[in-house]
């Protein structure tokens, strides 16, 4: 059996950072350390961070002490809240999301119609929205692209941003980018700045090149993040078999025998032990 292994498999910098730093933080801390939201969207990581007693809150409020922002980022309330409750934060935010943030409030100030491209509910994006003022649309899909060229064609408009989540799908940014150039008015100002993050970008190019080559695909990563989700996609565009996981213990080993060509992803939020048994086992049983 031939398994091919992506090489920009695992951790990338934001997570490794915010990871890293938590681990440091609550292993040499007194006192209770909080997390605001899931610091990263893996439950394997989750589940050892809190087995060394850092503590998950849903909300500011919650908090009793020392909090950390997590690697998406929160609404900018949070941190007005911190000050005015007297929390001390640890801004664990990663620094391509804090500099989304500055592009979109910079933008929203000069007067800009803000065109963010993401997923509605995830973490980023709601941080995100807080910083784009009143005027801003999300954009999932061509369908919501042809929607957003109708309302900024109602509302006059005479200048829009075009940005996106640092996680979301590069080929569904190229195609809404698209729809938005070619059906906006001409006397539309439009600024286009793709904000999806480098290491996404080539994973998720990787992970295509590998799904070509391959006749099963596994996908390794935690079940509500957003850019394993996108691995997934791509894996599924370019090979008929394809499955996500989160651990050894889900990786079906009797399915995997029919397959002579097997290809292995890891979502940025995956850690290298998660990864490094799920290659153990595949080469113990192979």
């Amino acid at each position: 059996m031939d398994v091919i292994v992506g090489k920009t498999i695992g951790f990338c910098f934001g997570v490794k950072r915010a990871v890293e730093g938590a681990m440091e933080i609550v292993k040499n801390s007194d006192e209770p350390i909080y997390c605001l939201g899931e610091l990263v969207h893996n439950k394997e990581v989750l589940k050892d961070l809190e087995s060394k007693g850092l503590k998950f809150i849903d909300n500011i409020f919650q908090s009793k002490g020392k909090t950390i922002i997590r690697a998406h980022g929160v609404p900018k309330q949070v941190y007005e809240i911190a000050v005015q409750t007297g929390i001390k934060l640890i801004d664990y935010t990663c620094p391509k999301v804090l500099q989304i943030h500055d592009i979109v409030y910079d933008y929203a100030e000069k007067g800009y119609f803000i065109l963010l491209c993401g997923s509605k509910q995830h973490p980023e994006i709601i941080g995100t929205l807080s910083y784009c003022g009143k005027n801003v649309l999300v954009i999932e899909n061509e369908e919501e692209a042809l929607k957003a060229v109708e309302i900024i064609e109602k509302l006059n408009v005479d200048k829009c941003l075009l940005i996106t989540q640092t996680t979301f799908s590069l080929e569904k940014f190229f195609i809404i980018r698209e729809i938005i150039c070619n059906e906006l008015p001409k006397n539309v100002h439009l600024v286009e700045k793709n904000t999806i993050c480098q290491t996404t970008e080539l994973r998720q190019k990787e992970t295509e090149e590998i799904a070509k080559k391959v006749q099963y695909m596994i996908i390794i990563g935690g079940k509500n993040s957003s850019n394993t989700k996108k691995l997934y996609e791509i894996s599924s565009k370019y090979c008929d078999n394809c499955i996500c996981i989160q651990n050894k213990s889900e990786l079906p080993i009797e399915e995997i025998r029919k397959y002579e060509t097997i290809g292995v992803m890891a979502g940025a939020s995956t850690p290298d032990k998660s990864i490094n048994e799920i290659l153990e086992c595949l080469d113990e049983n192979f």
